[in-house]
């Protein structure tokens, strides 16, 4: 029997399964889906069985054995095998990385360089004391022994052998458990205790309150307030044993709070929610994209549509966009659902997600909501797929494989003949126009769910702010509307689309902005740290003193940031309470769920943060929203920087007047009259969108066109420039005339950590040939162009191209 096999390496000429022969004693066992370790090369690695049969092609001479298996139950089902399959070959990537994206990274090898001792008898005495008892020992804690010339002298001479350990990163959790016999055998043991050992004596007694029980070692420890000796003691005299169980490890994130009680549905919602379930019912494949306004009530939607097909005994994969919107999503699910949901996101330990990962697998729960990458989780009899603002640009994956949540979930929903719905009340163009063309089935919402009318909004020009006198970056609107709210005890919302404490550091007198030295762009300043950072590559240096061209002194910040913003505030309104969220004080574990915990509790007047506040906050008392820069985000080398601003304006308006109290928004801008600033004031979707259609057919752009992006980058400016003209070349002499190639030009960001970036665009509307061609590229690359330092990628359908 032979098992054909993905190995983990990631390398041109081996991204294809190897045959490997399958030792008699295993041959029952063995099935697709299992990780097993395999020789490859002078080495072990860890491989994926994607397939076993009885013969193969090769000289049975030459094909080695499998050397163990790590799984005795397939960790990928053969949906995932074969989704991998698919998702390496569209996004043009090596199946091993697709294959490896399905699992939680707690379950990725981890490779270690050890030392096993052949002859023991034949090393010095010192040697051996540094070994002692151990099987093996890391290269590394030989190096830091300073062994390692010894090492190397024992292995030339067969003494030692140096080995690749592999291990799985995270380990299983597991406690110690003590189990306590009946009375009987304790009173017996307390009267054969010394009368010294009192300590023992104490516990005996503790012990007899909870006969013929099984308790955690720990907790006996702490209850009976005794050391781990006095334990010790009793299990050596055997009077109590103990075993190790495996535990999950638990979410312990603040709590948010939900009733979950269905709620009561519109007209509207009813009659979406029967076109799912009909959808459900039939067992067919249907795309539904929920196209509701703000408030509509896409969630209880989302709700009550996995409960029917709970009740099928089915299982309902839901995604959010990013960490932020979890905690509140998570408290609804959790609140309805119980403990059939399982949470897998960002915010997690790798520890956790491995626990979350593993309750999915073995079916102890029937509901995942995650960010991206829970698509991959692990049910085998999904019913229900849902993308919560499916328009969001973090359901791409920036790295490969460079996969787009909604085709994956879309490509499963076949496979498992069910419906998927993409929510959103801003949806992304691309999936609005398949909507008008019946590829998707479009339902719309268009009322608020509790009849509340939608926020009043008023744009404020920011020019003529300036030319009353006015220099701080609150209008005079938006100051009053946030006086009022505070007297009254309402809740405010600012969105600064920004991090840090300014944009850039400026010259005033020759007008040198300070850059990385690593990328061509400026630095932000961060005041907490007296620093200027590069957000793209890391770097960081002290601010100057003077200017570094000139050496003037008058050299300032300039630009808005969430710190200098909060800091306005506190002058502004010294009375307000303000809690801010943006990357910096959301970096540490459960940040997220304790800052809109506190929010939700009132313990705070203002949550001002940048995007990440922007969407799926549902709060009572919050009846302003103020957006402090709305152009932003609308003149970035970008063609979806229209709607992107349209998007988030329109989102962070929904979050005001969602109860009971009327809301208002202020959006402050110096560029009033875009289209994409005008039309979210009255959350006008369907007029944006043919505008906005209009602009992208004139221009050529999705969803007009396909899109890829390659991109080549290099140390040297001139070999990358270079390198992309014969790129572009080798793709323009084999695509069709009808496939419009630009470039190569430099990127929009043309350096990035000291490499230069140029790349080319292909705009097509049909081309069959184009992976095989861009396959082809790729190979080109592999065997002979990234020997010289050049970094080459492909990316179809990117979200932004920078």
């Amino acid at each position: 029997m032979y098992a054909e096999v993905i190995v983990d390496v990631a390398a041109y000429p081996i991204d294809r399964p190897f045959d490997y022969a399958v030792p008699k004693k295993w041959q029952s066992i063995l099935e697709p889906g299992v990780r097993v370790k395999v020789p490859f090369g002078s080495r072990k690695v860890v491989g994926y069985v994607t397939n076993t049969k009885m013969d193969s092609e090769l000289d049975p001479e030459k094909i080695k054995s499998i050397v163990e298996i790590i799984d005795l139950e397939p960790v990928l089902s053969k949906e995932l095998l074969a989704l991998s399959k698919w998702m390496a070959a569209d996004t043009i990537a090596y199946e091993i990385d697709a294959l490896q994206v399905m699992l939680p990274a707690a379950m990725r090898a981890k490779y270690e360089k050890v030392m096993r001792v052949r002859s023991p008898e034949l090393l010095d005495e010192s040697f051996r004391a540094f070994i002692g008892n151990r099987e093996q020992v890391t290269l590394k804690a030989l190096q830091d022994a300073d062994l390692l010339k010894e090492t190397k002298s024992y292995s030339e001479r067969g003494i030692v052998q140096i080995d690749t350990a592999i291990q799985q990163k995270t380990k299983i959790k597991k406690v110690r458990m003590i189990h306590i016999p009946d009375v009987d055998r304790l009173e017996v043991a307390l009267t054969e205790t010394h009368p010294n050992a009192k300590k023992q004596a104490e516990l005996l007694r503790w012990l007899m309150k909870h006969a013929s029980q099984s308790i955690e070692a720990s907790k006996i420890l702490h209850e009976a307030n005794i050391t781990a000796t006095v334990l010790k003691a009793l299990l050596d005299k055997q009077i109590i044993e103990q075993s190790q169980m495996e535990v999950y490890r638990e979410l312990d994130a603040p709590k948010m709070k939900d009733s979950g009680k269905p709620e009561y549905l519109t007209d509207e919602q009813q009659v979406a929610l029967s076109a799912i379930e009909q959808a459900s019912d039939r067992d067919q494949q249907e795309t539904f994209l929920l196209h509701g306004i703000t408030g509509s009530g896409k969630t209880e939607i989302y709700l009550q549509a996995i409960d029917h097909v709970l009740k099928k005994g089915k299982e309902a994969i839901v995604l959010v966009p990013e960490i932020s919107l979890t905690p509140q999503m998570t408290a609804r699910f959790k609140g309805r659902f119980g403990e059939l949901v399982a949470v897998l996101h960002s915010g997690l330990s790798s520890g956790e997600k491995y626990d979350e990962w593993r309750r999915i697998h073995r079916g102890e729960v029937k509901v995942a909501i995650g960010a991206r990458s829970a698509v991959f989780a692990p049910f085998t009899n999904v019913g229900l797929l849902i993308l919560d603002e499916e328009h969001e640009s973090t359901y791409k994956q920036e790295e490969s494989p460079r996969y787009h949540a909604r085709d994956v979930a879309i490509w499963r929903a076949d496979y498992h003949q069910c419906p998927v719905i993409l929510g959103s009340a801003t949806p992304a163009l691309e999936s609005y126009a398949r909507a008008t063309k019946d590829v998707y089935t479009l339902l719309t919402l268009t009322e608020r769910a509790k009849q509340q009318a939608l926020p009043s909004v008023e744009v404020v020009d920011m020019r003529e702010e300036l030319k009353t006198g006015n220099r701080s970056m609150f209008s005079v609107a938006l100051t009053e509307a946030m006086k009022e709210r505070l007297a009254r005890k309402e809740q405010i919302v600012l969105l600064l689309n920004k991090r840090g404490f300014s944009s850039f550091v400026l010259c005033r007198d020759c007008g040198t902005v300070v850059e990385c030295p690593n990328c061509d762009i400026s630095l932000t300043y961060h005041r907490s740290t007296e620093s200027l950072k590069c957000h793209y590559c890391g770097h960081e240096e002290r601010v100057p003193l003077e200017c570094p061209q000139c050496e003037s002194e008058h050299i300032r910040f300039f630009g808005t940031g969430t710190q200098k913003a909060q800091e306005e505030l506190f002058k502004l309104l010294p009375e307000a309470r303000v809690i801010r969220m943006d990357v910096d004080t959301t970096n540490t574990k459960g940040a997220h769920e304790r800052l809109l915990h506190d929010f939700g509790e009132g313990k705070a007047d203002i949550l001002l943060g940048t995007q990440m506040i922007a969407k799926g906050l549902d709060f009572p008392r919050i009846t302003l929203v103020g957006v402090l820069a709305a152009d932003t985000s609308l003149h970035l080398a970008d063609f979806r920087a229209a709607e992107k601003t349209f998007q988030l304006l329109t989102q962070v308006s929904g979050r005001a007047g969602r109860d009971q109290l009327p809301g208002e928004v202020v959006i402050q801008t110096y560029d009033p009259d875009h289209y994409a600033i005008e039309l979210s004031k009255s959350q006008e979707y369907v007029p944006f969108y043919e505008l906005e259609m209009d602009r992208r057919r004139q221009l050529g752009y999705p969803p007009y066109y396909y899109v890829t992006v390659v991109q080549f980058s290099h140390e040297d400016v001139l070999k990358a420039a270079d390198y992309a003209h014969k790129g572009t070349t080798f793709l323009a002499e084999r695509l069709s005339p009808n496939t419009i190639i630009i470039g190569p030009t430099a990127a929009a960001i043309s350096r990035l950590n000291n490499r230069y970036r140029y790349q080319c665009l292909i705009k097509y509307k049909q081309e069959p040939a184009l992976i095989p061609i861009l396959q082809q590229l790729l190979k080109h690359y592999k065997m002979n162009w990234a020997k010289d330092g050049l970094a080459m990628s492909i990316n179809r359908e990117p979200t932004a191209i920078f």
